[in-house]
């Protein structure tokens, strides 16, 4: 045991390292969802909350294609600087760009789709309209996430994660101030409601877009990808790279978000009281979730330097510290979710002890598919490091589409168990994914060879 901690304590730290603020990053990028809600529903009232809460979960469900498959850029430029290729990191943020503002493009007008049918989803004339205009707002604001997020993922690729966790802070920021501002009317500024909050967002991702954007063409540590004569470079095949490579792995976070969608609408079939509980319970498992993409993250950034080194041993350390980092980190999440479900809970809800126990239960079930959780969503990024997506897209979507979501109905619906059923189908989605996840990764492990990395990986 001291011998394998001595070999793999660089690669845990220098994952760590990397982890900290990239988690701190996607927790602010989620947050400015939270926040939208939190002021209108205590300046506004129910309604207005309603229909912005359900906007900003349909605009999150739309633009989780676009937000995993830029993802994978950061580990094409990791491999890039592990070959010291200035040149192809320069072509792959070009190429980033363009791809951000292709599915800023796309995914907005299918955005705009879902407020146009907006009255589909059974609302009240009240929420259905609210809820169209806040989702057209929150559409257009797909543009500049996207842009931020491609150029965030040069400096993540190159080890820089604290540029793009700085700006996020900020932004977080700004974006709770034009929220009261445009919501109240506040000073010399227009009194805009539930819409207030929604351009709050968009001004704050036009912020994070162009402050980052700024940042990387004036920063002395990032010129020496900015020479001259790469101007000249050609990205065409770069972008096709990207799409090619990002858009099955866009559809594996677009699956995982879905079905946790559909699982919060099956328990809303049940009841209300279901609904509040499975609510309380996700919110939890999703903030360790959170936690765990940020490992995920690392870990990809780090298999692809790696492998841009071509050293089949620097791969294999590589993933294996980021499983055994996400497995300790989730391992502790559910010793806290076994022990404290009650305490947690609490936090939540007190005056309704029939959802607090329900919720409570369901937060011990969260605690026995944390290590689950942890390792699928870790296998997704050590794989996307080695640039395969097309096999993990099809084995998340068996496990959650063909394991997780049928269990989940039999069990809740035909068995009768209620919203635990629903748990029981999550959990062995999950599990299903954490088992087969990382048998690919070390499948693909074995075949690695110094002489013929690039064969073994782009054509497996």
């Amino acid at each position: 045991m001291k011998q394998w901690y001595r070999i793999y304590k660089p690669e845990l730290g220098e994952t760590l390292r990397l982890s900290i603020p990239i988690v701190i990053a996607q927790l602010g990028v989620v947050l400015m969802g939270v926040t939208d809600n939190l002021f209108v529903g205590r300046l506004l009232g129910a309604v207005p909350l309603a229909g912005a809460g359900l906007s900003v979960s349909l605009a999150f469900l739309v633009s989780s294609i676009g937000v995993g498959g830029l993802a994978v850029t950061a580990a094409l430029v990791s491999q890039a600087r592990g070959r010291r290729d200035a040149a192809e990191i320069n072509q792959l943020f070009r190429a980033g760009l363009q791809v951000a503002l292709l599915l800023g493009l796309v995914l907005g007008l299918v955005g705009a789709g879902f407020a146009y049918f907006f009255d589909l989803f059974g609302q009240v004339p009240e929420v259905t309209q609210i809820g169209r205009n806040f989702m057209l707002i929150l559409s257009l604001s797909n543009l500049p996430l996207f842009l931020f997020i491609a150029a965030r993922q040069l400096c993540d690729g190159l080890s820089y994660p604290r540029v793009a966790m700085s700006i996020t802070l900020s932004a977080l920021v700004l974006n709770a101030l034009f929220n009261y501002l445009l919501i109240t009317g506040a000073g010399p500024f227009p009194e805009m409601g539930v819409y207030g909050s929604a351009l709050a967002t968009l001004l704050s991702r036009g912020f994070m877009a162009a402050a980052i954007i700024l940042y990387i063409r004036r920063s002395p540590k990032f010129q020496p990808y900015f020479q001259p004569a790469f101007r000249l470079l050609r990205v065409r095949n770069q972008v096709v790279r990207i799409l090619k490579v990002g858009l099955p792995g866009g559809f594996t976070f677009f699956f995982e978000v879905a079905t946790f969608s559909l699982a919060a609408m099956m328990a809303g079939w049940l009841g209300a009281d279901q609904l509040a509980a499975h609510q309380i319970a996700i919110n939890m498992a999703s903030t360790t979730y959170m936690m765990a993409t940020g490992i995920s993250a690392a870990g990809a950034i780090r298999v692809g330097n790696a492998l841009g080194r071509s050293s089949q041993t620097a791969v294999r350390r590589a993933g294996v510290a980021a499983l055994w980092l996400v497995t300790a980190f989730m391992g502790l999440a559910a010793v806290i979710f076994l022990t404290a479900n009650d305490w947690l809970v609490s936090w939540y809800i007190r005056d309704n002890p029939e959802v607090a126990a329900l919720a409570a239960s369901l937060v011990i079930m969260g605690g026995f598919f944390q290590l689950s959780d942890g390792v699928q969503v870790v296998g997704i990024g050590v794989l996307r490091g080695l640039s395969d997506v097309n096999v993990p897209t099809v084995i998340t979507l068996f496990a959650y589409w063909i394991v997780g979501l049928p269990m989940s109905y039999i069990l809740g619906f035909w068995l009768h168990l209620n919203v635990a059923g629903i748990w029981i189908g999550l959990l062995a989605g999950l599990t299903m994914a954490a088992i087969l996840l990382p048998i690919r990764f070390f499948q693909l492990l074995r075949k690695l060879k110094p002489d013929a990395i690039e064969e073994t990986i782009y054509h497996p």
